[in-house]
């Protein structure tokens, strides 16, 4: 680092070196969006300082006309953006543009490739827009003074995106921010009004502060030629320049609805589905809520930044404001503006006032309705799911009230399709249910494979009973809070006593009783044998292929949650299993025959077999391996 009175330089975070690099190199189609990103920061910017000025006038220096201004110069193959808002102090330049202050910065250099269409979705995805100037130029300096800051208190940054910035103190007479972007040979096309002006109006058109450019403006004499000296320079509005959510929904259309998320999502793909709204009444209050079409790096980040951006009477008063929205729902973005609210809201406040609970609870309501709206297009539904879903499961534990809502809207596997994909509905489970069949049936296993695959479906597969196959890490803590859809119970297959109501006949149910009669001594040697190790020994009829399983009580955790938790670091009491026998299986036959140590290895061979097939953990590998053996080789 190299000092001198009033400048130093600094080198970048290795984060930003490898961001550089890839926005220098990678990004060569997309390079169009650095306009939009660097208007969109800007336009924050504005936004900020009006909040602050909520409290302190002053912070305007007179100057309370926000705007955003775009100039080029063709000659010196400059584009300079430049704003009036709440400017930044010298650390903030240092912080803000030499290092990446985000969560999740880790996995996203994972996720970067070279390849341009999906590198530039991802840098979207991430937030990084400043970065983005780097695509068009080979030098950037950026000029700023913190608003309610002395003129002697500016900052001037410098780099050429090679591994180091400058940072110097200068003069500035205004508050905010400009931006001077010094043209590659091969991007000055960029230093042309017309090609300037169509970008504003392609990506930036619904931005509520103005971008203006100049306008050269000069007279001419009866001949029409331009009278010398006569030119006039004025500054014209390019863009919109109205909250786009304050516009009658007939009046935008879809780019530019699809234009405004990639603005307050900071994504470069379009969203999947939006919906606006005007609530009028005892709340009144303007909505624009979209859901992504990609999820962020810090979706499973609980404590990560999310919420929509919360406007009161289109004064911008905070990112992030994650009051309106319930956790399960963190991946909507959107705009809330409220008349309902005072302008110094803060985030303390939102927490106590009743009203922001009666919003958020209708807001909710609507994100549902648009998920409800979204599932009638199977394919867009699918792409949200395998996107969301995981986090859309833990609705029913945090959402009473629209419980019954949320699990209309969940999918799953299910042994119908006998595929990974998650796609079957609850409905569509219900509209196959067999005549006389009275629950949903599902089994809870650490992956599809070995859900498929478990013994307990044996006798479902028989009877053509479908079972749901739940696989994800949350499904058996889902399934703890959701006890019933459309009237239906739901049953886990593998826990309690196995009742398939009146699919099952009469004539079954006494010969199941007679079996059991006639098994009687097997069983009683059997949990001799085993002692401790099991609750309980019987036979069973769920079995058709395997000659034993174990079963869970009805109302214990499963192995799945237990691990789960465990890994957490809580300890557990014991769960001692229900060892079930199939009395038609060979090695059953074997079992009933052997004598004294034969007989014990068997059955707890048996025992350490179901655990396995469950997908539960021995406490005794090589004993096992040992007993196999000693059997393989009898």
């Amino acid at each position: 680092m190299t000092t001198t009175a009033h400048e130093e330089t600094l080198g970048f975070q290795t984060e930003v070196k490898q961001l550089l690099h890839l926005m220098i190199h990678s990004l060569y189609s997309n390079r169009e969006i650095f306009l939009r990103e660097l208007i969109s920061n800007a336009a924050d910017a504005c936004d900020k300082l009006r909040y602050a000025a909520l409290d302190n006038d002053a912070l305007y220096d007179g100057d309370s006309e926000l705007r955003i201004e775009i100039e080029h110069d063709a000659e010196a193959g400059t584009v300079t953006v430049r704003d009036n808002g709440i400017g930044m102090s010298r650390d903030e330049v240092i912080q803000n543009l030499g290092t990446i202050a985000r969560s999740g910065t880790a996995e996203f250099l994972k996720q970067l490739s070279g390849e341009q269409q999906k590198d530039a979705r991802l840098i979207g995805q991430f937030g990084v827009g400043f970065y983005s100037g780097f695509i068009v130029a080979d030098e950037v300096t950026v000029r700023t003074r913190k608003a309610g800051a002395d003129k002697a208190a500016g900052v001037e940054w410098r780099s050429k995106g090679e591994g180091e910035f400058t940072v110097a103190d200068i003069e500035r007479e205004a508050h905010g921010t400009e931006i001077i972007l010094h043209l590659k040979q091969d991007a000055t096309e960029f230093a042309d009004e017309y090609r300037l002006q169509s970008l504003v109006r392609k990506y930036s058109d619904h931005i509520e502060v103005p971008v203006r450019m100049p306008k050269v403006e000069t007279a001419k004499d009866d001949d029409g030629n331009v009278i010398e000296g006569s030119e006039v320079t004025s500054w014209e509005t390019v863009n919109e320049a109205t909250a786009l959510w304050a516009r009658p929904k007939s009046e935008v259309s879809d780019d530019e609805y699809k234009a405004f998320y990639k603005h307050v999502a900071h994504d470069f793909s379009d969203p999947l589905t939006w919906s606006h709204n005007k609530v009028e009444g005892k709340l009144e209050y303007t909505s624009l809520l979209y859901i992504p079409g990609r999820a962020p790096f810090d979706l499973y980040e609980r404590d990560g930044a999310r919420g929509v951006k919360l406007y009161v009477q289109r004064v911008f008063i905070m990112d992030d404001a994650e009051q309106f929205l319930p956790l399960y729902l963190r991946f909507v973005k959107g705009v809330l503006d409220t008349r309902d609210l005072s302008l110094n809201v803060s985030r303390e406040i939102l927490q106590q006032d009743p009203k922001v609970e009666r919003i958020k609870s209708a807001l909710t309501k609507r994100v549902l309705d648009m998920l409800k709206k979204l599932s009638k297009d199977s394919e867009a539904y699918q792409t949200f799911w395998n996107t969301f879903g995981s986090v859309l499961k833990e609705g029913p534990a945090e959402d009473f009230a629209n419980r019954d809502k949320i699990a209309a809207l969940l999918r799953f596997s299910t042994t119908h399709t006998d595929s990974a994909t998650q796609d079957q509905s609850l409905a569509d489970y219900v509209a196959r249910m067999q005549k006389g069949q009275e629950k949903i049936y599902y089994l809870v296993a650490d992956g599809f494979n070995a859900a498929k695959s478990s013994p307990h479906l044996e006798i479902f597969r028989k009877k053509g009973i479908e079972v749901l196959l739940l696989h994800d890490r949350v499904d058996e803590w889902l399934m703890s809070h959701l006890h019933e859809f459309e009237g239906k119970r739901f049953a886990d297959i593998a826990k309690g006593e196995l009742d398939l109501g009146e699919i099952e006949g009469e004539e079954e149910k006494k010969a199941q009783e007679e079996t059991a009669k006639a098994k009687e001594a097997l069983v009683k040697r059997v949990k001799e044998a085993l002692g401790d190790a099991v609750q309980e020994v019987k036979v069973t009829h769920r079995l058709t292929d395997s000659p034993a399983c174990v079963v869970l009580p009805e109302h214990e955790m499963g192995y799945q949650m237990r691990r789960i938790m465990e890994a957490a670091g809580q300890t557990l009491p014991e769960v001692k299993p229900i060892l079930e026998l199939n009395p038609t299986h060979a090695l059953i036959e074997r079992l009933e025959a052997a004598e004294d140590e034969g007989f014990e290895d068997l059955a707890r061979v048996l025992l350490d077999q179901a655990v396995i097939a469950e997908g539960g953990h021995l406490d005794d590998p090589a004993a096992y391996v040992r007993r196999l053996n000693a059997l393989l080789t009898a």
